[in-house]
């Protein structure tokens, strides 16, 4: 309703406190000489170009432990091929984006490890789909799945064609009102592209057992808590972001991934989150993850529910004093 006030606990007329706005930090990316690494470090300059920040190229060669079992003469090739594989890349780079700030890294430790030291606590790591030497084929598991199940910063595997045209569209798949915090992320990769944000929430009709009539009092219900929790979230986003066109969407059906794979057709980058690890050990990247990872039409991007993007606390500031210069 035009001019309705929303109220914020017991203090009538006050507005609801504007959720802080994080910053998309550098980004970090994987190179190993395949030709989906290679697409991946394009796809990440454009990434670190639209962000307005550096691009990282890593290399992860693995020396330390060749050096276990190789001669000298070996170790010092496998640098050499390095150092040229990062110097064609970022030629390659250069040449689409002339002005982008990079650097590059020819690391000693194993791939997992030297991605996750090169990106420390705001950085974002980029990775192809398929990879050669350090960076094995995703559809095999390895280096991709064990970035993406146990970095504490968002990891964006590069999938879909290559140069497919742009959709607008920004795909969140949320689950719950516990989202915000990666979803703002995902409003903010949406804000960058001058993207719309469409916040998809699939579940899977077959998840609920029982009589015939539990089983329709339970997807009733279910559908009414998926729809409000939706648009809760979707009216907090908005309040941060009040220039960015936000839509939600609540969609049942047979499989929750299917549904996010069929709509990542028309979505340039697909965001989700990652729960926390049982117990606070081990990895954990969940079956949907896993699906999206392996069969998206468009990049996924996975954030951890515990990361805290830069700036977050100056947003926060810059909320609770709206007239501050």
């Amino acid at each position: 309703m035009s001019g309705a006030r929303e109220t914020d606990g017991g203090h009538p007329g006050r507005q609801p406190e504007r959720p802080a706005r994080p910053e998309l930090g550098n980004v970090v990316v994987g190179v190993d000489g395949s030709p989906a690494a290679r697409t991946a470090a394009l796809w990440a300059a454009a990434e670190a170009a639209r962000r307005g920040r550096a691009l990282h190229l890593v290399h992860a060669a693995d020396t330390d432990r060749r050096a276990l079992f190789a001669d000298a003469e070996t170790i010092q090739s496998v640098r050499e091929v390095g150092r040229d594989l990062l110097i064609r890349t970022a030629e390659a780079v250069w040449e689409r984006f002339p002005g982008l700030s990079l650097t590059s890294e020819l690391g000693r430790q194993e791939p997992v490890a030297g991605l996750l030291a090169a990106a420390g606590r705001h950085g974002t790591i980029v990775v192809g789909h398929r990879g050669l030497g350090g960076f094995a084929t995703l559809m095999l598991g390895s280096v991709g799945l064990g970035v993406a199940a146990r970095a504490d910063v968002p990891v964006i595997v590069v999938r879909g064609e290559d140069e497919r045209p742009e959709t607008g569209t920004v795909l969140a798949a949320v689950n719950g009102s516990s989202d915000l915090g990666w979803l703002l992320l995902a409003a903010a990769e949406a804000e960058a592209r001058k993207a719309s944000l469409r916040l998809l929430s699939g579940w899977n009709v077959f998840a609920h057992v029982g009589s015939v009539a539990t089983m329709l009092d339970d997807l009733d219900g279910t559908a009414r808590r998926r729809v409000r929790d939706a648009k809760e979230l979707a009216d907090r986003v908005r309040r941060a972001y009040p220039g960015l066109n936000v839509e939600q969407h609540v969609e049942p059906g047979t499989s929750t991934p299917g549904i996010l794979i069929e709509a990542s057709h028309d979505a340039d980058l697909l965001v989700m989150g990652r729960g926390r690890r049982p117990l606070g050990l081990g990895p954990a990247l969940g079956r949907v993850a896993h699906s999206l990872i392996h069969h998206a039409h468009c990049p996924v991007e996975i954030v951890p529910h515990t990361f805290t993007a830069p700036g977050a606390d100056a947003a926060a500031d810059d909320a609770a004093n709206p007239d501050a210069p």
